[in-house]
């Protein structure tokens, strides 16, 4: 039996400039050639329309993409009549053909014209306020797999140092150093197992840790540009010396002093790393799983939804640093008080990173 296929010819002459142009051009071609068949089904129908749809708009999006191309010299009615017009289209497109890839396309579209219409509007001083508030939570919940990951690599991480301490007196060496080992074994041997944290006087440690960390994070993202693998190796370094460390004080009778002492601060320092792992990962997963972008413009999605992530995490690094500055070195504080910072500190991640993301995606607070 004989099928016609309507054909639509795409102008291939526009500059490679764009994520449009590389990639949305094209999708009309490979996924609307579709086949019409002599006896007509409701199937065929619904096609017939979406190609009825495309053919009557195809120019008009065309030439959208030559006004998101020259958006710097055109006027702003220009842009607006059409980001107007695309947007018009684009609720059509969700109402009748929501599965469509010409829906995604169109999304795609109307996401760049809007980008480069606000792309210079001047940015109020609460923009400071709701980049924590909105921005970086929104981030979080489109992040979430990756956020999971990175706990679960983490988790398991911190697992493989526990087992390798614990059979293998000398790993803790081999993970954390000679000299620190042995600083360490004479802080317990003086009563003061905890020392390590009266080294020197609070601000300067505060600073010099914040800091430490701040670089720590920023440098597990990128790692994401050597793909999700180089991300997953700085939270397999860090899981592992966790591991070891909490072990080789168990293997001392010192596991409960020392977890309220490290835990006071590294309840959200920990965090903060597995969050900045997500971003990393993020920025990883975009290069490797493009899915119906551009490899480029994936990536560039990654890298902005990670970036936003880890840059998120530099108030909570503040808190971890002021916390182990000022307060991890107080070892008289009462278990209770120190457990109850740590019931804190565990209080604001589940707030933050988990009920916050999702309250505000599914709409149950006004954004």
């Amino acid at each position: 039996m004989r099928t016609n296929c309507p054909v639509i010819i795409v102008d291939s002459a526009i500059p490679d400039k764009t994520f449009l142009v590389f990639h949305c051009k094209y999708i009309i071609i490979l996924l609307f050639l579709l086949p019409i068949s002599d006896k007509t089904s409701l199937k065929y129908s619904w096609g017939m329309k979406e190609v009825t749809f495309i053919r009557r708009n195809i120019e008009k999006w065309k030439q959208a993409e030559k006004i998101v191309e020259q958006a710097d010299s055109l006027s702003p009615d220009e842009l607006a009549d059409a980001y107007t017009e695309l947007t018009a289209d684009l609720a059509f497109a969700q109402t009748h053909f929501p599965a469509s890839r010409i829906t995604i396309y169109l999304n795609n579209l109307a996401s760049a014209s809007h980008n480069r219409i606000y792309r210079n509007k001047r940015e109020k001083w609460s923009r400071i306020i709701t980049y924590w508030t909105r921005e970086v939570p929104s981030a979080m919940h489109d992040a979430r797999r990756e956020l999971v990951a990175s706990f679960i690599i983490f988790v398991v991480s911190a697992l493989i140092g526990v087992v390798s301490a614990a059979g293998d007196p000398d790993f803790v060496r081999l993970i954390l150093g000679n000299s620190y080992v042995d600083m360490t074994l004479n802080n317990i041997a003086n009563g003061e197992p905890m020392a390590v944290y009266n080294g020197s006087s609070g601000f300067p440690m505060f600073l010099s840790i914040t800091l430490n960390n701040i670089m720590v994070s920023f440098n597990c993202f990128a790692m994401g540009l050597l793909t999700s693998f180089g991300t997953g190796y700085m939270l397999l370094n860090n899981g592992i010396m966790i591991g070891a460390f909490q072990t080789f004080f168990y293997q001392h009778d010192l596991l409960w002093e020392s977890s309220l002492a490290i835990w006071l601060h590294g309840t959200l320092e920990i965090w903060a790393i597995i969050v900045a792992g997500a971003a990393g990962l993020a920025l990883g997963n975009g290069w490797l799983f493009p899915g119906t972008y551009s490899r480029l413009e994936s990536f560039k999605r990654g890298a902005k939804k990670g970036l936003k992530i880890v840059v998120g995490t530099v108030p909570v690094f503040i808190m971890a640093g002021f916390i182990e500055g000022f307060v991890t070195r107080h070892t008289e504080l009462s278990d209770a008080l120190r457990f109850g910072f740590i019931l804190l500190s565990l209080s604001f991640i589940f707030f933050y990173y988990i009920y916050l993301p999702n309250r505000k995606k599914h709409g149950s607070t006004e954004t």
